[in-house]
This record gives C-alpha cells, sequence and structure tokens, in this order.
C-alpha cells in the first residue's frame, strides 16, 4: 500500500509564507515524477510545480519566483516552499508521485495523490 499524506498547510496573512511537506511511504521501489496541485473552490485543480527525479523543476507562471519546490530522494519526500503568498493562492494542495513500487516479487507502476492540505492566505 502506497500513501500520501501532506502536511504544513494553514492560514497566513498576504505576504507571508508557507512550506508544505509530503512524505511518501509503502513498498517503494522508486518515484520518478513528483509534484503539487492545487484546486481553489469553484475552480478545477491545476498544477503548480513539478520536478523529476533529475530533479529539473517546472512552474505554472503564476507562482515563478515565489514558490520553489525540491525533493529528498532519500526520504521519499518532496517539498513546497511558498513565498510572497497572495490570496488567490488559497486552495487545497495536493501532492502528487508517479512511482514504481513492490507488490510480492513483482513491480508495478501506478500514480498517487495525497488527501489534501488546505493553505489560506487571508487578512
Amino acid at each position: 500500500q502506497v500513501r500520501l499524506v501532506e502536511s504544513g498547510g494553514g492560514l497566513v496573512q498576504p505576504g507571508g509564507s508557507l512550506r508544505l511537506s509530503c512524505a511518501a511511504s509503502g513498498s517503494i521501489f522508486a518515484i520518478n515524477a513528483m509534484g503539487w496541485h492545487r484546486q481553489a473552490p469553484g475552480k478545477e485543480r491545476e498544477v503548480v510545480a513539478s520536478i523529476t527525479s533529475g530533479e529539473v523543476t517546472t512552474y505554472v507562471d503564476s507562482v515563478k519566483g515565489r514558490f520553489t519546490i525540491s525533493r529528498d530522494n532519500a526520504k521519499n519526500m518532496v517539498y513546497l516552499q511558498m513565498s510572497s503568498l497572495k490570496p488567490e493562492d488559497t486552495a487545497v494542495y495536493y501532492c502528487n508521485a508517479d512511482l514504481v513500487f513492490r507488490r510480492g516479487t513483482a513491480y508495478s507502476a501506478g500514480n498517487y495523490w495525497g488527501q489534501g492540505t488546505q493553505v489560506t492566505v487571508s487578512s
């Protein structure tokens, strides 16, 4: 059983910072791309940032220069450092991972999501 668990969300004032963490656990053999997505009320889920196994990063234009994604392969974790937060960053943030896991003597690939963590930017 593979699980992704996010933490670090909360309420922050405009201009403030938060750091989100996502821990992947289970019989993981390898993690390929990891990413953060968000969904605001009444809007579709969008990808915010992603990072490959080679640590190549991409960002949606609205967060470039303000957010930084990173990963710790030894700990199967991915982080999202968010700075200069704006009210429009308010959303539920989800961790996502493409990974390979062991199932008995076999290996399987899958895409997994965390349960989400709420980020609210408000004065």
